[in-house]
Order: C-alpha cells, then sequence, then structure tokens
C-alpha cells in the first residue's frame, strides 16, 4: 500500500507553501539535488567526454524511457525520451500520416493545448499535401469520427479545465474506422493510470516535468506501438535516431525499434535529475495515486463551493471524468491568483478567465487541502485580490 506521508518526504516543499501546481510544474525531489551534482561533478567534472561511455550517458533515453513505460503501460522498449513535447508531437504526427496516406484530415479538439495544434498546422503547411486540421468541441470528437479521417490526435486531459476523454473507447472507435491515434498524455501521465497496451493507441508523447517532477526542461517522451515501430519513418532523422551514428555515413538509416524516434544529442543532465525523480515511483500504486487524488479534489471541491459561491466550478463533477486538477471560472481569476501566490497558495491562471489547482497526493495532503480552501475563502469574501499589484500581468502566468 502506497505510502503518502513517507513519498511527502520525499520533496523540498517551502515550509511556507500550499503547492497545488504540480500539473504545471512539478516540485523538487530531495534526490534531484545529488543526482545533479553527481552527474556535474563527478561525471562530467572528472571524466569529461569519456562520460559518454564510463558513465553509459548514451543508454539514459532508452533506461529512462523503461520507466516511464512501466508508468503509461506500455512495455520495454516502447517509449525513448528526448527533446520537447512539441518536438514528439511533431514526429508521432508525420510518421501517423505517413501510415495513413490515403486520407487528409487530422483531427483534434479545440480543447487541446495550443502547442499541438501549432505543430499540426506548421507541419500541414510544410508538407503541402492537402491536408486540413479540423478541430471540434471535446464532446464532438466521437460522432465527428469518420473515414475521411488520416488521424486523431488529442490530449487525455484538457489542460485547462480537466475534463478527460475515454481513452481506450475512442482509440476502439476511431481504428474501427482506419483512423491513427495519437494520444498527448501531458496531463494524465503520472495522474491517472494509462493504459497503452490495453488500449491499442499507435502513438503517445508526454512532457515529464509535470507530475513526474523532472524539472524545468525535462525532456519529453514518445510511444510507438512495438508492432508499428520498424514501419514508422521518422520525420526527424537525426543523428542518434540512426542505425549507425558512429559510423557517419552520409546517408539515413533508421535506428531499428524505438531508438529511431531519437533526434539529437539528449540532455543528460535533465535526465539523470528525471531518473532520481522517478525513484518516488518505486513505491507507488498507480490505481492509489489516483483514488487519493480523487479524494483531494473532492475535498477541494465541495470547501470552495461552500465557501466561495461566486466561483463556477468548469472541471467535470464527475470524478471518473476528470484529471487530477479543479478549475473554476472567475472573473477576476489572474488577479485572485497573484493573491493567492501571494499568501502560499500557488496554483496558475489559465486566459480568460480560468483559476486552476492540481492535486498530487505524492506530496499533498487533506490538511494542505483545507489551508488551501481556507485562504481562496477569505481572499474572495474580503476581495483581498483587488489592488493594483494583482492586477499587473507577468510574463508566465
Amino acid at each position: 500500500m502506497t505510502d503518502f506521508a513517507a513519498s511527502k518526504a520525499l520533496f523540498h516543499m517551502p515550509s511556507d507553501v500550499i503547492y497545488l501546481d504540480g500539473n504545471s510544474l512539478g516540485p523538487m525531489p530531495k534526490a534531484a539535488i545529488e543526482r545533479a551534482r553527481a552527474t556535474i561533478a563527478d561525471q562530467w567534472g572528472e571524466m569529461l567526454i569519456r562520460g559518454w561511455n564510463d558513465a553509459n550517458w548514451m543508454a539514459l533515453p532508452g533506461r529512462v524511457g523503461n520507466r516511464i513505460a512501466r508508468l503509461i503501460g506500455a512495455p520495454n522498449g516502447s517509449v525513448v525520451m528526448g527533446d520537447t513535447l512539441s518536438i514528439k508531437v511533431y514526429q508521432a504526427l508525420a510518421s501517423a500520416l505517413e501510415l495513413n496516406p490515403g486520407r487528409k484530415v487530422v483531427l483534434s479538439d479545440n480543447g487541446n493545448f495550443p502547442t499541438d495544434l501549432y505543430m499540426a498546422q506548421g507541419l500541414i503547411d510544410s508538407l503541402k499535401q492537402d491536408h486540413v486540421l479540423k478541430t471540434v468541441n471535446p464532446e464532438d470528437v466521437v460522432e465527428t469520427l469518420s473515414t475521411d479521417i488520416a488521424v486523431l490526435m488529442l490530449t487525455q486531459v484538457d489542460y485547462r479545465t480537466g475534463r478527460m476523454h475515454d481513452l481506450a473507447a475512442i482509440t476502439k472507435k476511431a481504428q474501427a474506422l482506419g483512423i491513427v491515434v495519437i494520444w498527448d498524455l501531458a496531463h494524465s501521465a503520472g495522474a491517472v493510470p494509462v493504459d497503452l497496451t490495453g488500449c491499442n493507441a499507435e502513438f503517445a508523447v508526454g512532457c515529464t516535468y509535470k507530475y513526474f517532477n523532472g524539472g524545468p526542461g525535462a525532456p519529453a517522451f514518445i510511444y510507438v506501438r512495438p508492432d508499428l515501430v520498424d514501419q514508422v519513418r521518422p520525420a526527424l532523422s537525426g543523428w542518434l535516431g540512426h542505425a549507425a551514428p558512429f559510423a557517419f555515413e552520409c546517408d539515413y538509416k533508421p535506428a531499428p525499434g524505438i531508438e529511431r524516434m531519437r533526434v539529437g544529442t539528449p540532455p543528460v543532465i535533465q535526465l539523470a535529475i528525471l531518473d532520481a525523480a522517478l525513484d518516488v515511483w518505486d513505491d507507488v500504486e498507480m490505481a492509489e495515486i489516483r483514488a487519493k487524488s480523487i479524494e483531494l479534489c473532492e475535498q477541494f471541491i465541495a470547501g470552495v463551493e461552500k465557501s466561495c459561491p461566486m466561483l463556477e466550478l468548469i472541471s467535470p463533477r464527475n470524478a471518473e471524468c476528470r484529471g487530477s486538477q479543479v478549475s473554476f471560472r472567475c472573473d477576476d481569476g489572474y488577479a485572485v491568483m497573484q493573491a493567492l501566490i501571494a499568501r502560499g497558495v500557488i496554483g496558475d491562471f489559465r486566459a480568460p478567465d480560468v483559476i486552476r489547482f492540481g492535486f498530487t497526493p505524492l506530496y499533498l495532503d487533506e490538511a494542505d487541502v483545507e489551508a488551501g480552501i481556507n485562504i481562496l475563502a477569505d481572499i474572495m469574501e474580503n476581495r483581498l485580490w483587488d489592488v493594483a499589484e494583482y492586477k499587473k500581468r507577468q510574463a508566465v502566468t
């Protein structure tokens, strides 16, 4: 059974902070400091370039990928790390379109994270093959599926509202119509149980700086279904995705398996920190994480709705349809969030009017949630947000 008191002790958390923003950037595991020090000082510092062999840096993307695979229901050898999530979206979509050459429509929803849509449109514009990107309301995705669609590209958990797509059911319906499916797991990996093997999706991508606590700039991951991976042509045919990178051949030959989805030099220090962060998960059961996060979300919703009737819940009320976050609509949301942060309750704001809170039982408990509710209630009841300093927009909201 997962010991959440023990997992909480594994994270560094300032004593005056209630951190409800792990769905945007996870906090620092205490082990990250020593792992970063050792990687920088003992490996890079002492080994220099020999670290690629002596510290086995070159194998990090696959080794860490296998640790992620276990947490998203994927087999060893199907996930590799590297680059950013935007790059992995581009790779997955380019490969998916080539698997379905007779169709021209990429379907997504208008709740998808904008970068996924930007990357899709940019790829389509570059290909100049008459592809189109079509977006619909999230609730209309299933009824829009048809044999005209080449690729369905969705984020499982909506970044703004927390609304969660039924990954398995949608994948099954799409594939029955010959559609290739890509899932972005940025807001679900490490937050809700994911079974990529069971759902049979062709591709999945995700980031590791949220629920996996890999730190700002932590590398993204890409999954390709094992029976397809050797058919997939990497659109970004980088040196380290080559079958024999140190043969320095002029012609590209993709590596066998998931290694072909590597692009450039792996971020060794970030991967080492992520590897240390993933140690936290060795004694954690995903089903228990999910059950506890639902409890915390329900506690927060009930408390906020009782004490702050001026706030409108926009996350699904049914916990089974919601990820590990809760969002409320608030006309003065930006200023309210700044007032909260000034009081030590850190969530975030999403334009135009959403205040958003993440709930991760690895380092949050009922006392934290209750304290956060009380501070929010005080700010709203006494209009403590209504001062000029809280209304000045910063670069990152």
